[in-house]
C-alpha cells in the first residue's frame, strides 16, 4: 500500500507549500490514484463541456439567424440525442480500442520474457542507462526487477512502450459520456422550454438561456481541475470563454445567413 495520499501531495503541489507534501507523503493511502470516485469523470467533464457548448451554440446560431423559438427545441434536442449518441459511440471505441492494444502488448511482453528472457533483460538495461544509470546500476536493477515476472513486465510496459494501464470499462465511459452530454446539453434549452408555458419569458429567453450556460460552463472548467490540475478559477474562466467564443462564432453565422437568405 502507498504510504502517501496522491490527492493531498497533489494539494500541495498546487500550493507550493513543502510541509504540506511531507504530510502528505506520511498518511495511509487507500483511496490513492481516486480510482473508484474519479475513474470516469474525464469522460463526464468532456461529455458535458461538448453538450452544453455544442447546444448553445445550436442556439445562439437560431436565434442569430432569427428564426421561431420553436426551431430551438427542434435542433437542440436534435443535437442532444444524435451529437450524445456519437460521443458516447466514440468514446466506447476509443476506450475499448485502447484496451485492446494495451492487452495485445502486454501478451506480447509476457511471451517475450518468456521466451527471451535475456533480450529483454538487455533492453532494460539499456532504457536505464538512457535515463543516466550507470551500466553496473542499470544491471542491478534489471536482475532485481526480474525476478518477479508480473512487475518485470509492468515495468516493460512503462517504460518500453510507455502504456500506463487503467481498469476503466468502455461500456461504462460511454454510458458516462452520453449522460453527461445529455444532462449538460439540456441546459440551454431549459428556458425556451420554460417559455413555451409561461409567455413573459419569451422576452428574455436568450438572456436567460446564456446565463444559465454561462454558469455551468464555469463550473464544469472548476471541476476539470481534477484532471488538469490548474487553478479553479483559470480553469472556470477558460471554460467560459471557450463557450463565448463557439457560440459567438455560431451566432454571427447564423446571422449573416439569415441576411444572405434573404437577400
Amino acid at each position: 500500500m502507498l504510504t502517501r495520499s496522491l490527492e493531498k501531495a497533489k494539494q500541495a503541489f498546487l500550493k507550493k507549500d513543502v510541509e504540506a507534501t511531507k504530510a502528505a507523503h506520511s498518511v495511509g493511502a487507500q483511496e490513492e490514484h481516486m480510482q473508484q470516485k474519479g475513474q470516469y469523470i474525464k469522460s463526464f467533464v468532456y461529455g458535458g463541456l461538448d453538450g452544453i457548448i455544442t447546444t448553445f451554440a445550436v442556439v445562439a446560431g437560431v436565434v442569430g439567424a432569427s428564426l421561431k423559438p420553436g426551431i430551438v427545441l427542434i435542433l437542440g434536442f436534435a443535437n442532444l440525442i444524435a451529437d450524445g449518441i456519437s460521443m458516447a459511440v466514440g468514446d466506447y471505441l476509443s476506450t475499448k480500442a485502447e484496451k485492446e492494444y494495451e492487452r495485445a502488448e502486454r501478451e506480447r511482453e509476457i511471451w517475450e520474457v518468456e521466451n527471451y528472457p535475456e533480450g529483454e533483460k538487455q533492453e532494460l538495461i539499456e532504457l536505464y542507462m538512457d535515463k543516466g544509470l550507470s551500466k553496473e546500476d542499470a544491471k542491478t536493477m534489471t536482475s532485481i526487477i526480474s525476478k518477479d515476472r508480473k512487475a518485470w513486465v509492468d515495468i516493460m510496459m512503462v517504460e518500453e512502450l510507455g502504456i500506463v494501464e487503467s481498469d476503466e470499462s468502455p461500456l461504462k465511459n460511454g454510458i458516462a459520456t452520453f449522460l453527461s452530454f445529455g444532462f449538460f446539453g439540456f441546459v440551454p434549452l431549459i428556458a425556451y422550454i420554460i417559455s413555451q408555458f409561461i409567455p413573459v419569458v419569451v422576452e428574455h429567453t436568450f438572456l436567460t438561456a446564456s446565463i444559465l450556460t454561462g454558469v455551468i460552463l464555469f463550473i464544469l472548467g472548476v471541476v476539470k481541475v481534477k484532471i488538469t490540475a490548474q487553478g479553479w478559477f483559470k480553469s472556470g474562466i477558460e471554460m467560459l470563454l471557450v463557450g463565448g467564443i463557439a457560440a459567438a462564432a455560431a451566432y454571427g453565422i447564423g446571422h449573416l445567413l439569415s441576411q444572405i437568405v434573404q437577400l
